[in-house]
């Protein structure tokens, strides 16, 4: 119930320097009292809001571990209610004693989300900045994190609230007309086709720059592909920073799909290192090859790695046929060895090409640069209004719909009432886009994929 004191662990689980149980609610300063003993004996219901008291959590008669105590007064907390967060070193076994403790003391299990469902529900956020949280805690890169951050500080509410006031007004004008014709002149056929155009043009924008965006913050799924020794487990192992794959003199050595999930041009890569393209060497190879040719085929981009000191065989060529018409970046590998690959083919077959030593990491400037370009990370700007989720994606897209409905009513001749109600229908997405009008099936469907303790 929206009444009750709730607690959960507010940190990942898992031994730390701290750990923090969050308790909120309207008694949550009562119930951490009976768990929270201050060195100087001061109250936690007397304290003022953003003070922290230093003590000991326990149990009863036993101590738990020692604490510091820090209280947030309703409404200006995150949730909106009364707030105590108390923090102890944050072993696996400290933080569940701690919980236990607080439960007995009144408090009930928070339920996945339920702290920043509150702060929803007390109007502290709008459902697209309560999203953002997780956005913020999942994200894996600079862009992501900007995206995250764009819509927790409302840059989307602010926009979909803009394009709703007007228009309702747009609305309320029509229902003005319709109510008291001999009062109201009739609306202009042709201002009015612009006044609606002008805000499904807003909407188009949102919904054409989704898939780019969604992308960029869910990771680029991205092949290093090339011929046998050529030198992509070594790539992998840069990009990643750590030694992902095994890298040996001998050609064949990766015969799977290795993955690794790394932040490189400020974009979120899924990376697959794969086996090289040639001629199986048995069994276990041919399967490995298969897997990587197959790869090629169903990423968003491929990063082709060719050894600079050989010249281009079949493979290579193979592989060149491959990746015609894809998202693609060559890389001329062994920059530190004399060069004998004929760069005048691969300039012809990528619009792409980057030089570097993947041994040293010389030259990855370059492919930074690439992929930024390639991905549209250089041009994508991730502090602007952008829709983050398949939820509000729909809601944008019924709203556009009707929209357009709208204008094909004003154009046909259409009586205006007509036109008033696909205006409704645009104004009722977007408020369920914002979380106005969304029903509780709706905002139990948001919170429930957040963790416990958020």
């Amino acid at each position: 119930m929206q009444g009750d004191v709730i607690a959960a662990v507010a940190t990942p689980l898992g031994a730390g320097g701290i750990g923090i149980v969050r308790i909120s609610g309207e008694g949550a300063a009562e119930t951490a009292q009976k768990i929270f003993r201050a060195k100087n004996g001061r109250k936690l219901a007397g304290m003022k809001p953003y003070t922290a008291a230093y003590g000991f959590a326990v149990n009863g008669d036993e101590t738990i571990d020692e604490c510091i105590a820090l209280v947030f007064r309703a409404p200006k907390s995150f949730t909106g209610e009364n707030v105590v967060e108390l923090s102890c070193h944050g072993g696996v076994y400290v933080m569940r004693r701690l919980l236990e403790a607080a439960i007995l003391a009144g408090a009930r299990l928070a339920q996945p989300g339920e702290f920043t469902k509150r702060a929803f529900l007390n109007g502290r956020l709008d459902l697209t900045q309560a999203e953002s949280v997780m956005e913020l805690i999942s994200a894996q890169s600079d862009s992501a994190l900007r995206a995250a951050n764009s819509r927790r500080e409302g840059a989307l509410y602010r926009e979909i609230a803009a394009i709703k006031a007007r228009l309702v007004e747009t609305a309320s004008e029509l229902a003005a007309w319709m109510d008291f014709p001999d009062d109201v002149s009739a609306p202009e056929r042709g201002a009015l086709h612009a006044l609606l155009e002008r805000d499904a043009e807003a909407l188009d924008g949102y919904l054409s720059g989704y898939e780019r965006g969604r992308i960029l913050r869910e990771g680029v799924d991205t092949v290093i592909a090339g011929r046998a020794n050529a030198g992509k487990s070594t790539l992998m192992n840069l990009l990643a920073g750590c030694e992902r794959s095994i890298v040996t003199a001998q050609p064949g050595t990766t015969r799977d799909v290795i993955e690794e999930a790394v932040s490189f041009a400020g974009v979120a890569l899924r990376l697959s290192d794969t086996a090289g393209i040639r001629s199986a060497q048995g069994e276990a190879e041919a399967l490995g090859v298969a897997r990587a040719k197959r790869r090629v085929t169903e990423c968003d981009l491929v990063i082709a790695v060719f050894d600079g000191s050989a010249a281009l065989d079949q493979n290579d060529l193979e592989l060149i046929g491959m990746l015609e018409g894809r998202a693609a970046v060559a890389v001329i590998n062994k920059a530190d060895l004399p060069q004998v690959l004929d760069e005048e083919v691969i300039g012809k077959s990528f619009t792409r090409v980057v030089r570097l030593c993947a041994r040293t990491g010389e030259g990855l400037e370059g492919l930074e640069k690439q992929i930024r370009q390639l991905t549209g990370a250089a041009n994508f700007d991730f502090g602007t209004a952008a829709l983050a989720n398949e939820r509000q994606l729909q809601c944008a897209t019924r709203a556009g719909e009707a929209l357009r409905s709208a204008i094909e009513a004003v154009d046909a001749g259409i009586t205006l009432d007509a036109v008033s109600v696909c205006i409704d229908s645009a104004v009722s997405a977007l408020c369920e886009l914002t979380g106005e009008r969304a029903d509780e099936e709706i905002i139990t469907r948001v919170f429930e994929r957040f963790c416990v303790g958020k």
